[in-house]
This record gives structure tokens, C-alpha cells and sequence, in this order.
């Protein structure tokens, strides 16, 4: 067992695109997404699900250094995003990553321990990393997005819809469809904004309308598409869709200059005259 032959023979194997080769090329593998070691049928179906993720991927390395019994070689990957990855969706574009094979060869057997940095990963496919706790004694955090029309009228109705996911390549399906959705959506009349959140396993949106009867615009063909996922493809665990009228509502605004608290909408004024701007639904 030389250690620099494995750093060379495991890199030709994933160069290649063979995820057969890759488990023959080591007895066990570990990198920042598998951190218990893999071996044989597992290390290469993992080593599948990479290479369908980041296709045709082009490796330049740099010399092995070391001897037969530890080695490192520096690479840097170019590949095409395909299929999502920590819940990204495929970007179809072009990724690069830079990163570290480390190598050790003894009695038992020959390890490979891969590194490379997520962060930049996922900065690549154009995210920005933002840390939470997954959650406390009392609450579980998640991410957010809105999508706005700019429009400032009160709502008349909102909808509420929540779905619970499988896992990361599931949330980033409900992603796309998403995103087909809220776009149908900003073309109809009735439509005033979205808020979405993901918390724990749960995808949760919540669409504002300017009336009840603006909530036709919700059954258009992306949304229908989604709902047959559902029913007929599998897609997701459990759904839950509700409609919501509101009983009242205000919104309150604090002048910039002596801090008093106005009721916006109403065209009150603080002392020093300030009137508060519109601000959108959502």
C-alpha cells in the first residue's frame, strides 16, 4: 500500500467520472458530507450522488507530496451544477471549488480524507451563508424570503400554506415550484406580496391579497402543477392550505426626528408634522 499511488489512482478515479472506481480506490473516505467514514457500496454510491450533482468536473492538482505512508495533494474542481446540493437548487451553471486529499496507508488499510470549504461552495452558486441554531429549548429557527409588489393596500384575505419536507433534494424541488408560483402569482391583479419560511421540516407560505375574490390568481397552472406533485408524485409528506380574512388591522410608525409613534394610514401627523410612507403588504 503506497499512500502517493492511492492520492493519484482516487483522483484519476473521480476525474473520470467512476464511482466504482472511486470505492476501489480506497478502503474508507470521509469529506465535509459524509463525515463517517464510507467504504465499498457505500462510499460509491455516495461518489454517485456527487458526480450527479457536479457533472463533467475537471481537476487540475497540484504534485503529491509526502511518502508511501501519508501524502496530500491540492486540486481545484470545475464542474457543472446539476442537481441540488444542501438544499441549493441547480443552477445549471458552472462551479469551482478548491480543496485537499489527505492520505494515510498502514495496517489498516488506506484512508482518504477529502477537504474542501461548503462556504465557498455555496458562494459559488450565488448564496450567502447565514448561521441559526437549529433550535432551543422552546423554538426552531429557519430562513426567509418576500417577494413584493410594491403595492400598499390592506389585505383582504391571505393564504396560508405549509408543507412538510423529506429532506434537502425534496426542499429544493419545492423551492423551483415555488418560484413558479410567486411568479404567476406577481402577474395577477389581486396580488399584493408573499413571505415564505422554512423552519425544522416545514415550508411555510403566506400570499396577501387585496380581496377574496383575487384568490382565483392561486390556481393557475404552476400551482396546479404542484398540487398533482402532490397527490400523484409523491412529493412531500404532509400539506396544509388555509384562507384567512383579517379582523383588524393597524400599523404604527415611529418618527425619525422626535420618535413619537403615528398610526400610519390615517393621515395623522406626529408633532413636528411628520406623516408616515405607505410600506407594502408583505
Amino acid at each position: 500500500m503506497d499512500a502517493r499511488k492511492t492520492a493519484e489512482t482516487h483522483l484519476e478515479a473521480w476525474r473520470a467520472g467512476d464511482a466504482t472506481a472511486v470505492a476501489a480506490s480506497t478502503d474508507t473516505y470521509t469529506d465535509p458530507d459524509c463525515p463517517a467514514p464510507l467504504a465499498g457500496e457505500e462510499l460509491a454510491a455516495h461518489a454517485a450522488a456527487t458526480l450527479a450533482r457536479f457533472r463533467n468536473p475537471s481537476f487540475r492538482t497540484g504534485p503529491v507530496v509526502g511518502d508511501e505512508d501519508a501524502a496530500a495533494v491540492s486540486w481545484s474542481l470545475e464542474a457543472d451544477h446539476r442537481e441540488a446540493y444542501l438544499g441549493m437548487p441547480a443552477t445549471g451553471g458552472t462551479v469551482t471549488v478548491s480543496g485537499l486529499d489527505m492520505v494515510t496507508a498502514g495496517p489498516g488499510g488506506v484512508h482518504v480524507r477529502r477537504v474542501f470549504d461548503r462556504l465557498a461552495i455555496a458562494g459559488a452558486l450565488g448564496h450567502t451563508a447565514r448561521f441559526v441554531p437549529a433550535a432551543d429549548e422552546s423554538r426552531e429557527f429557519g430562513v426567509s424570503a418576500r417577494a413584493a409588489t410594491g403595492r400598499t393596500e390592506r389585505p383582504g384575505a391571505l393564504v396560508l400554506t405549509w408543507l412538510e419536507i423529506r429532506d434537502d433534494a425534496e426542499s429544493a424541488d419545492v423551492d423551483l415550484l415555488s418560484v413558479e408560483i410567486v411568479k404567476s402569482l406577481r402577474a395577477s391583479r389581486g396580488f399584493l406580496g408573499v413571505t415564505t419560511f422554512d423552519v425544522g421540516g416545514r415550508k411555510f407560505t403566506l400570499s396577501a391579497f387585496d380581496r377574496p375574490e383575487s384568490l382565483r390568481a392561486v390556481h393557475a397552472r404552476p400551482h396546479q402543477r404542484a398540487m398533482r406533485r402532490f397527490f400523484k408524485g409523491g412529493l412531500c409528506t404532509r400539506v396544509h392550505t388555509s384562507v384567512w380574512y383579517p379582523a383588524t388591522a393597524r400599523d404604527y410608525a415611529r418618527c425619525p426626528e422626535c420618535e413619537q409613534v403615528v398610526t400610519a394610514g390615517t393621515g395623522a401627523a406626529c408633532d413636528c408634522g411628520w406623516t408616515p410612507d405607505d410600506a407594502s403588504t408583505l
